[in-house]
């Protein structure tokens, strides 16, 4: 192994694999170290795939990548606790040629992307765990030590794609640590049943799936959602809330899965199906206000390192790839500039950041994380609400309409009492300008 290179890449997900590979790909000594096995060794859960993102580094990625099912329905539920109130949309327009969303299987798409970075000619080192970042006298990064015998490793750049925890940048001082108000620990399953099974159940065809992202009761108060996607022979299920509120619920992560499985809803979903894979996951969940300072001299942070999570819109992969392949960007233009990697250089990758999708769409909803902390209304009393409304309208008992309209508004109006609708209201329509 060389001693020196162009670029260390700290990481082999998502963010970690795209930058290895567009530096790679550009004629970049590049060394990227995993701690696990290999790629994707720690992530069995299901995850979506956002094509775009993807296809901007690897065009014709389709050919081989393993793709679960694109997704054609998009549903969206409130529960309560004994039903669901929501919406859904679904069109043969996402039939497409290159279809724009796909459900997909982490820990074999994360070593199927691995597999490109080595292809593309970057030196990949599994099983290696990097303790901290060598600096010299100026503070400036200039290489990595790992726990291997004589793990000292000299870079241009290092790039810390290593997770939402950043223990790399923790232990560096680059970066705090995360807080328990801007991460959520989600918990998953795999529900493994037969393709035919689940193609009648959700009503898709055989390369199609169903996308369920749910709020509500089912977080017992708690800020959160939970999901459920289809793959070829399996169902991804999960529920994930915010770290500080488990703490302060004291609830367990395995009660809230078994909670959201039998509901009523989703019961009859997972009906006859084999458990096969558990895990617990941490999702940066802070938006905007929880970005951490980016670069500097020798270094950049990508993907969950750098909190790029859209909460909102259940967004990751989107953003982690991109953050990763702007990063390469980057470096490789300060190299054909024959320029130095320090900050004021490398700034240049928060200026890309800006301009693109991943800054904009996390300050869009910058005030979210705090609307939704301060008003747990939302995940109680709302979707009772709601669902009451619901029922009451839909019920024919031969009362009528005008009176269950003065019923359900006198409802709604009692949650003056509890915090304010029209306040609450307020402030979510706020938070999302």
């Amino acid at each position: 192994m060389s001693e020196t290179f162009d670029a260390i890449v700290i990481g082999a997900g998502p963010s970690g694999n795209a930058c290895a590979y567009v530096m790679a790909k550009a004629g970049l000594n590049v060394l990227q170290i995993e701690r696990g096995e290999y790629s994707g060794s720690k992530n069995v859960q299901g995850a979506i795939l956002y094509a775009d993102a993807l296809e901007r580094i690897i065009p014709d990625f389709r050919e081989d990548a393993p793709l679960e099912r694109h997704i054609v329905e998009q549903r969206m539920w409130i529960l309560d606790d004994k039903a669901h109130v929501g919406g859904h949309y679904r069109s043969d327009a996402f039939n497409e040629e290159k279809p724009n969303r796909y459900t997909i299987i982490r820990a074999q798409f994360d070593k199927w992307f691995n597999r490109q970075v080595r292809e593309a000619g970057a030196l990949v080192v599994c099983e290696t765990t990097v303790t901290e970042l060598i600096k010299d006298a100026k503070g400036k990064v200039i290489g990595v030590r790992t726990d291997r015998d004589e793990g000292e490793v000299y870079a241009d750049v290092v790039v810390m794609a290593d997770g939402v925890n950043a223990l790399v940048a923790n232990r560096s001082g680059l970066k705090k640590e995360v807080t328990p108000e801007s991460v959520a620990l989600a918990v998953k399953e795999m529900h493994f049943l037969p393709q035919d099974v689940i193609e009648s159940r959700f009503n898709i065809g055989e390369e199609e799936g169903v996308v369920i992202e749910v709020a509500g009761s089912v977080t017992v108060g708690m800020v959160g959602t939970a999901f459920l996607y289809t793959n070829k022979e399996s169902i991804a299920v999960g529920i994930g809330c915010l770290v500080s509120d488990f703490t302060e619920a004291q609830v367990r992560p395995a009660f809230l899965l078994e909670k959201f499985k039998n509901h009523p809803s989703i019961k009859p979903l997972l009906a006859g199906s084999e458990v096969k894979e558990y895990a617990a996951h941490l999702i940066p969940e802070g938006g905007l206000n929880a970005v951490p300072q980016l670069f500097g001299d020798g270094w950049m942070i990508v993907g969950d390192a750098a909190q790029f999570v859209n909460a909102v819109h259940r967004e990751g992969s989107n953003m982690a790839m991109t953050s990763g392949r702007l990063a390469a960007e980057t470096v490789i233009e300060a190299k054909k500039a024959g320029k130095p990697m320090i900050a004021s250089v490398l700034s240049a990758y928060k200026k890309a950041l800006e301009d693109s999708f991943v800054i904009k769409d996390l300050h869009k909803y910058r005030r979210l994380p705090k609307v939704l902390h301060n008003n747990k209304h939302f995940f109680t009393d709302y979707p009772r609400l709601l669902s009451q409304a619901a029922e009451t309208m839909l019920r024919v008992d031969g009362e009528d309409k005008r009176s269950k309209e003065k019923k359900i508004t006198k409802s709604f109006r009692s949650t003056r009492r509890i915090g304010g609708l029209i306040g609450d209201m307020f402030n979510l329509a706020r938070a999302f300008r």
